[in-house]
């Protein structure tokens, strides 16, 4: 099933997804690519960026004593480390791909 086809979904995530037209790729040069993996590194930054944001918000409530619901400060902070390890794991793959060509003799 395609994403386009879903309805009434209330994840701003699948929203976004669907609503992000995928970026065609000139298959002879190759534009396009770096640019659309480019941006989606950047909106992933970005979602994590929120998250711990959310995370750390929830905390202050819960501090201050706004909040007495644990339930959401434990969401709050599953999804931010989650999504930070997630974006690491990604960085160090990045690395390690970028390590490995410029070890590449031409």
């Amino acid at each position: 099933m395609d994403i386009l086809q879903l309805r009434n979904i209330s994840s701003g995530v699948i929203k976004n997804a669907a609503q992000t037209a995928p970026v065609s790729v000139d298959k002879t040069t190759g534009n396009g690519a770096f640019e659309s993996i480019f941006a989606a590194a950047v909106d992933n930054i970005k979602t994590t960026n929120g998250y711990l944001s959310d995370a750390e918000n929830e905390e202050i409530k819960w501090a201050l004593g706004e909040s007495e619901n644990t339930h959401d400060l434990a969401i709050a902070l599953q999804k931010a480390s989650t999504s930070l390890q997630y974006t690491v794991a990604i960085r160090d793959k990045v690395l390690e791909a970028y390590k490995e060509i410029m070890a590449m003799q031409i």
